[in-house]
């Protein structure tokens, strides 16, 4: 739901896991999120959430009452998680409304 949102606690890195059912080819990541100045992706292809390797750091655009929007194409990789890293803001809290992942 576009009303829902996750949001951090102030303090930074803060970190975002999503699991896969099983382990899936993926292209393109997608995130909305709000105020979020430098995000980090990382991959694992574990049973667990553990081994993560990074796939894409990158300082986001500040749009200032507007959510962004980044999505990150990438060679194609296998994950069973992806692990969202938010490792500073433009204020001290920031929110992720929406995290998308393409690919079979």
């Amino acid at each position: 739901s576009s009303k829902t949102f996750w949001t951090t606690t102030g303090m930074f890195p803060q970190e975002l896991i999503i699991g896969f059912p099983k382990c899936v080819k993926i292209s393109k990541v997608g995130i909305q999120c709000y105020l979020v100045r430098t995000l980090r992706i990382e991959r694992s292809t574990s049973k667990d959430p553990v081994g993560f390797e990074q796939c894409v750091e990158k300082d986001l655009q500040h749009t200032e009452g507007q959510l962004q929007m980044e999505e990150f194409p990438l060679p194609e990789f296998q994950a069973t998680y992806l692990r969202f890293i938010i490792k500073s803001a433009f204020d001290h809290f920031v929110s992720v409304h929406r995290v998308m992942a393409e690919g079979t």
